[in-house]
C-alpha cells in the first residue's frame, strides 16, 4: 500500500482547492498550505505583481522553485494554483511525492464561482459573461490534460469533505 505523506490538490481556478484543503485540515489533523500564500511569503510580493513584472514564464520558473520547496513537508495538504500542474513536470513530481486530487467542476459551475470574484483573479478580471465561458472553455481544453494525470479525479460538483477524506484513506496508508 502506497505511503501518503502529502496531498495536491489541482484544478481550475475557483475550483474549490484551497476550501476544502482546509476543511481537509480540520478533519485530517494534517497541516494546509496554499501554494499561492507559500510565493508570496518566499518573494515577498503578490503575485498579480509578479507577474506583471516579470511575466508568465518568469512566473512558472518561480512557481516550479516554489513547488519543490514543499515537498520536505510530510503530513501536509497542498493547493496549488490553477495552472501549476501544467507546466514543466510539474504533475509527476506531485504525483511522485504524494496524492494528487483534481477537483473537476462543469464549466457552469466554475462561471458562476469565477463571476464574482472577478476582481480578486486577474486572469478572470474584466470579462463579460461570453468572455468569461469562452476563456474558461479555452483555458479548460489546454488544462485538462495535465489535471487528468492526477491520480483521483473527483467530481467537486457532488463530494462533499469526508467523501474525500474517505477517497484519500482508501489510496493508500497515511504517514
Amino acid at each position: 500500500m502506497k505511503e501518503i505523506k502529502r496531498i495536491f490538490l489541482v484544478g481550475f481556478m475557483g475550483s474549490g482547492k484551497s476550501t476544502l484543503g482546509r476543511r481537509l485540515r480540520t478533519e485530517m489533523g494534517w497541516d494546509f498550505l496554499d501554494l499561492d500564500d507559500v510565493f508570496e511569503e518566499k518573494f515577498k510580493v503578490k503575485i498579480k505583481q509578479y507577474f506583471s513584472v516579470h511575466g508568465e514564464d518568469a512566473f512558472r520558473i518561480a512557481e516550479k522553485e516554489v513547488l519543490k520547496d514543499v515537498l520536505d513537508k510530510e503530513r501536509v495538504i497542498i493547493a496549488t494554483g490553477g495552472g501549476t500542474p501544467c507546466f514543466f513536470d510539474n504533475m509527476d513530481v506531485m504525483n511522485n511525492n504524494g496524492l494528487s486530487i483534481y477537483l473537476k467542476l462543469s464549466v457552469d459551475v466554475l462561471i458562476g464561482r469565477l463571476s464574482g470574484g472577478k476582481q480578486v483573479r486577474p486572469l478572470v478580471a474584466g470579462k463579460s459573461g461570453q468572455e468569461l465561458r469562452d476563456f474558461i472553455c479555452a483555458k479548460l481544453q489546454e488544462r485538462e490534460f495535465f489535471y487528468n494525470k492526477a491520480q483521483v479525479v473527483a467530481d467537486a460538483e457532488v463530494l462533499g469533505v469526508e467523501a474525500f477524506v474517505q477517497i484519500i484513506e482508501a489510496s493508500g496508508k497515511l504517514i
